[in-house]
């Protein structure tokens, strides 16, 4: 008897609150209270809500989160961790995850709980999905199909081409990208998508 197929839930489309995110927001300011609410949409559609409450003053930094799920009403803190930088600049901020209690810089909603990616059984991220003849196209040619979004890369606001004096590891492996997707020649990228 062939084994059932199933479809994993993927990361990718759970919804996501991101340390990064708040911090530019303003929510991780030293001995700080801040409130506000988070929105999540996908193609112009509203996909969910939360209000979110950060403290930082308290002894024991903390994120409040209150939001609906299923039209159940849910109220909870996630402690929130921190370190110096290895810089010596700052320090980096981490969720204490309230099931794992693992430091994450990610909390994923499945299941209607924001949680450490390995509280969730039986989830994949997208690429893990991916059959193997599709990833070794993308191996092949992936550079090809990315070259539009590799250039806006290069000619964002603020990105830097060298540091220091020193070309940039980032611009440099941009460049080496582009350099390898103008290499293909087009005749190559129909046989290998068409046969």
């Amino acid at each position: 008897m062939p084994k059932p197929y199933t479809i994993p839930t993927l990361y990718n489309e759970a919804l996501q609150i991101n340390i990064s995110n708040l911090k530019e927001w303003g929510y991780l300011n030293p001995e700080n209270i801040k409130a506000g609410t988070l929105t999540w949409s996908r193609n112009g559609n509203q996909t969910g809500s939360i209000k979110i409450k950060v403290n930082t003053q308290n002894e024991q930094p903390y994120i409040e989160l209150k939001y609906k799920y299923k039209d159940e009403s849910r109220s909870y803190k996630v402690r929130l961790v921190s370190m110096t930088s290895n810089l010596g600049r700052g320090i980096i901020w981490y969720f204490l995850c309230p099931k794992t209690y693992k430091r994450c810089r990610k909390l994923y909603s499945i299941g209607g709980y924001f949680l450490h990616r390995e509280a969730f059984n039986g989830c994949m991220y997208e690429t893990q999905t991916r059959s193997k003849n599709y990833r070794q196209l993308d191996k092949t040619l992936g550079a090809y199909f990315m070259v539009d979004e590799l250039y806006s890369q290069l000619y964002q606001k603020h990105f830097k081409k060298t540091y220091a004096g020193k070309t940039t590891k980032r611009y440099l492996r941009i460049m080496e990208q582009i350099q390898k997707a103008e290499r293909i020649p087009y005749n190559e990228v129909e046989r290998l998508l068409f046969g």
